[in-house]
């Protein structure tokens, strides 16, 4: 052990980019309460970062103001330690815009402590069992399948098979941006989940992750709205009367009445091909949530 602080925040953690699907995140897990408010940071089309070990909060809000200016990963880091006096037990890593990573291990941070990138992501951690923790993210974040917050997960669950925190579980959190898949359509949170303290945080955080696909704003972050659920469809026959497409009651049967509604309320706008025989596309949704939203 190199040092004497002993309030920490210490943690594992990954950062990653899916520049095909248009997202940015952050996953983390610590012996430490609600870490989720403490280490990951991100938005669209900008990056993400994680600030964790000695963690200073204003890293996360002014590495993303860097990467908003354009600057790379490696040369937003450097601004961030340079001249940092706790620089020795800080512990960060960055995603830019374009899936270039940058990883800071200070050496006073407690062992075992380090970090393991790859393309388009790096994991790290801080009191861990070992450097094994970090190598079985990395692996399981490589191999792993699905949308990115699956892989996010998966490298969680993986690092926590290798020992995790060594001083045991308590907080997770998971963090995923796109533009167009915050609430209404509107803004990039797509998938924000917090653990704040609870016995197993990786798996109820696994769990929350499902709960949310199953909701509206769930589905708008995996593309499409499906009219599966009578509450969905009450939910799109009140917004399509707040916006004068719809006349009829809220009792959430998808009648005929229902779909020629949004059948023209679409086709006012050109988004023909964003109603299917059980989905309505996300630029569909966005476009019926920005129309509620005007009608007052």
């Amino acid at each position: 052990m190199k040092t004497g602080l002993k309030a920490m925040p210490a943690t594992f953690s990954i950062v990653a980019c899916d520049l095909d699907a248009g997202e940015w995140g952050v996953a983390v897990q610590s012996r430490y309460f609600a870490v989720g408010a403490a280490v990951p940071y991100a938005r669209a089309g900008v990056g993400a970062v994680a600030t964790q070990a000695w963690f200073h909060p204003d890293h996360g809000r002014r590495a993303l103001a860097l990467l908003a200016e354009g600057q790379a990963a490696p040369a937003v880091l450097e601004r961030l330690l340079a001249g940092d006096p706790a620089r020795r037990v800080r512990q960060l890593a960055v995603v830019d815009a374009r899936g270039q990573v940058a990883a800071w291990t200070g050496p006073d941070c407690i062992e075992w402590a380090g970090h393991r990138w790859g393309r388009h992501f790096s994991c790290q951690g801080n009191i861990l069992a070992g450097p094994e923790v970090v190598s079985a993210m990395a692996e399981a974040f490589e191999g792993g399948g699905g949308r990115l917050a699956d892989r996010l997960v998966a490298a969680l669950r993986a690092g926590q098979g290798a020992g995790g925190d060594r001083r045991g579980k308590q907080s997770a959190a998971l963090l995923v941006v796109r533009e167009g898949t915050g609430f209404a359509g509107i803004g990039d949170r797509g998938v924000d989940i917090r653990v704040d303290d609870h016995p197993e945080p990786i798996e109820e955080l696994a769990r929350l992750l499902e709960v949310y696909r199953g909701t509206v704003w769930g589905q708008l972050a995996e593309g499409a709205v499906r009219l599966l659920e009578r509450e969905t469809v009450q939910f799109l026959q009140a917004i399509l009367a707040r916006a004068g497409a719809y006349r009829g009651e809220t009792h959430g049967d998808l009648d005929a009445a229902t779909r020629l509604a949004l059948e023209e309320f679409a086709r006012a706008r050109g988004l023909e091909g964003e109603v299917l025989a059980d989905q309505v596309g996300r630029g569909l949704f966005r476009a019926l949530c920005e129309a509620y939203e005007r009608a007052g």
